[in-house]
């Protein structure tokens, strides 16, 4: 490998990550990891790794890594709905223009249900927003 390893390597699981300190200071020159951690986004829990001590640094680092997953995690949780918005998009134009009956007759009910389902939480998240600005502004009279 080229180049300058970092000092932390976090292998991603799915809320979270297993932390590792990666060495390449030992006389092979062989890149060891030793892990120290296993991280939990959804709670913010960090725990040592067997009897581990973990140092000021260490938990630092894993948490600014924390900070930043969180931060991407989000930030793909709203690309994937602007995806989504496109698929209906695409969806729409197939049905329209391409669709065979037998391919909307195999479809047409499963995205029925899906787009009524999700009409309703969107319209009900509208009411409560609404709802709640309403509620808002008469505190602030």
């Amino acid at each position: 490998m080229a180049g300058e390893l970092p000092e932390y390597y976090f292998r991603v699981r799915e809320n979270g990550a297993f932390v590792f300190r990666v060495d390449t200071e030992n006389r092979q020159r062989r890149i060891d990891m030793d892990q120290i951690a296993v991280v939990n986004i959804r709670n913010g829990q960090i725990k040592p790794h067997g009897e581990r001590e973990l140092t000021d640094r260490d938990r630092e680092v894993i948490q600014e890594w924390m900070a930043e997953r969180l931060e991407l995690q989000e930030y793909r949780d709203i690309d994937d709905i602007h995806r989504a918005v496109d698929y209906l998009n695409t969806t729409t134009h197939w049905a329209q223009s391409r669709a065979t009956d037998d391919q909307l007759e195999a479809v047409t009910d499963a995205l029925l249900m899906a787009m009524h389902d999700l009409r309703t939480v969107l319209v009900r998240k509208k009411a409560d927003r609404l709802l709640k600005d309403v509620d808002d502004d008469d505190d602030g009279d």
